[in-house]
């Protein structure tokens, strides 16, 4: 499953989760239902921004491999291969 990187402006939290495709996530409550923590004192219906998605690499010998060049993706982003 693809790793996506979210923004709550409410809370100024970036988190990382993997999800299917085909799921949208719009508020605090979906992402924090999805990363399997509490909400905490952020309201649930507080909106998210999607900001990056990093796709997993198939065929890869590692399991949690991602496709990202060794060096990074080159954004300046500070992904690395791990």
């Amino acid at each position: 499953m693809p790793i996506y990187e979210y923004r709550c402006e409410a809370n100024d939290t970036t988190m990382e989760v993997s999800h299917p495709m085909s799921t949208t996530v719009r508020s605090w409550g979906q992402l924090c239902e999805i990363a399997g923590i509490e909400t905490g004192k952020t309201p649930a219906d507080a909106p998210v921004e999607k900001l990056i998605s990093m796709p997993i690499a198939h065929g890869s010998d590692k399991p949690n491999a991602h496709a990202v060049p060794p060096g990074g993706c080159g954004s300046g982003c500070g992904c690395v291969r791990h």
